[in-house]
């Protein structure tokens, strides 16, 4: 698999939902992986990640700018490295998602629940 650009930040980027969420009150390493973490470590920290963002009143806006600014490491808006490089495999390159909102119909908000669902997070 080509490995993906570095995060492009869409020209129409607003940064106040960030002082709204709920990682502001989480230990910001959850959210990033260290380096050479694998397998059950790495799933923990992110479904522990995922769960803070489950609650989070600004998630959707973190997923979307996340989609369209292609957003390489962390968990952001519910949406780990791993989904959302499933997410932009199945992105059309010549029509990728860059104006505000456009990241969540490409993703769907559904798909982006599900990602902190309970199922997702080994708790049903």
């Amino acid at each position: 698999m080509p490995q993906q650009p570095l995060a492009q930040v869409p020209s129409d980027a607003q940064w106040h939902w960030q002082e709204h969420g709920a990682c502001q009150e989480a230990d910001p390493l959850l959210f990033f992986h260290p380096q050479n973490e694998r397998g059950s470590s790495r799933a923990r920290r992110d479904r522990a990640a995922k769960t803070v963002c489950a609650s989070c009143s600004v998630r959707m806006e973190c997923a979307d700018y996340a989609v369209r600014a292609r957003e390489p490491y962390g968990v952001w808006g519910g949406l780990s490295e791993e989904d959302r490089e499933h997410i932009y495999a199945r992105l059309d390159s010549r029509h990728y998602p860059r104006a505000r909102g456009e990241g969540l119909r490409a993703v769907g908000v559904d798909a982006i629940d599900a990602a902190v669902s309970p199922r997702a997070l080994g708790i049903a």
